[in-house]
């Protein structure tokens, strides 16, 4: 009698993964892209990301430990991993107390408010940072311009715009075409985007450092094809229409797919599995409306970029495409048509 079975329901189905595991992997993934910012902005990269992660961490222990009483969960990488997202998705010359804002409302409001890890149906640093650029518009829009730092030092008082910014500002006067903007000093070539040499939050400036840390993800299978794929897919393919459509006022679709928060946005925070689909029909479905979404507010939005408030849109609309896209139970057999 001493060795009882232990009866559970089916499917028994058994991964050496963990929540640790998958959060330690999404920070490894975000390595590469931590290095360009340290090697572009210095000193600054490391105040921006330390107090960050620390104070993320921070507010969800206290918040644990003194409202919810519950277990703690710090451990599990999850804080760290929203810290770093909130870093990426910030300037490096943004001052540490609206930082340590950012977290709070990335934690505290987002993510511990609805019960903690898992329980959240916003992405947390998007909700931060979205917080933050409404809140402090100037601050949050002051781009400190990409210098190599050897040895590291702090960020030059040098500021300057980010090529969708140049883009927007420049088509609202209605006195340049795109080709002439495109041909600006200010405006960095196509390689200089995909290494780094652009204006932007500290992690997105370059397209190459993320899409390896897209490829470790993918491999470790820590993310999915479904929902990167279908972003970059429908939102080259909007921008590809209207190139089409009129070559002189919207760009091309490689322009928009290295500049800007895109690859930083469908790689590492569209695919939070908190906040997306489950089922794969579902996750195409929602990477294309985040697609089209970042397109249209990129063209007619009042911000020369959409991905953060694509991405949060279509958190809110993830329960539903979870109803419309059921995957089969398992054990239950189809329905054949007669």
């Amino acid at each position: 009698m001493e060795n009882l079975l232990t009866i559970s329901g089916s499917p028994h189905v058994h991964a050496n993964e963990s929540v640790k595991k998958i959060m330690y992997s999404v920070i490894y993934a975000m390595i590469p892209a931590m290095l360009v910012s340290l090697y572009f902005f210095g000193l600054d990269a490391v105040r921006v990301i330390a107090v960050s992660v620390v104070a993320c961490v921070v507010v969800e222990y206290l918040i644990q430990k003194y409202l919810i009483k519950g277990d703690l969960t710090i451990n599990d990488g999850s804080a760290i991993v929203t810290g770093v997202l909130l870093a990426f998705n910030v300037p490096s010359n943004l001052p540490t107390w609206i930082i340590i804002v950012g977290a709070i409302v990335s934690i505290g409001i987002a993510k511990m408010a609805f019960g903690g890890l898992g329980k959240n149906p916003f992405n947390p640093a998007l909700v931060g940072r979205v917080f933050l650029l409404i809140s402090f518009p100037v601050q949050m829009t002051s781009w400190p311009v990409p210098i190599p730092k050897f040895p590291m030092g702090l960020t030059d008082a040098v500021t300057g715009p980010t090529p969708l910014g140049i883009l927007k500002e420049g088509l609202s006067t209605g006195n340049k075409t795109v080709s002439e903007l495109m041909a600006l000093p200010e405006m960095p070539s196509y390689i200089n985007e995909l290494i780094g040499f652009q204006g932007g939050s500290m992690g997105e400036i370059s397209a190459i450092a993320l899409i390896l840390g897209a490829i470790f993800m993918l491999v470790r299978k820590v993310i999915t094809w479904h929902i990167p794929l279908a972003y970059l897919g429908s939102a080259a393919a909007f921008a590809a229409i209207m190139w089409m459509v009129d070559p002189t006022y919207y760009a091309n679709p490689l322009f928009h797919l290295v500049t800007g928060g895109l690859m930083l946005g469908v790689f590492f925070m569209a695919t939070d599995m908190v906040s997306s689909p489950m089922s794969a029909k579902g996750m195409i479905v929602y990477g294309i409306g985040c697609g089209v979404i970042t397109m249209v507010i990129r063209y007619w939005g009042g911000y020369p970029e959409g991905v953060s408030f694509a991405i949060l849109i279509m958190n809110a609309f993830a329960p539903v495409i979870n109803r419309g896209f059921k995957p089969t139970r398992f054990g239950q057999l189809k329905k054949i048509k007669a």
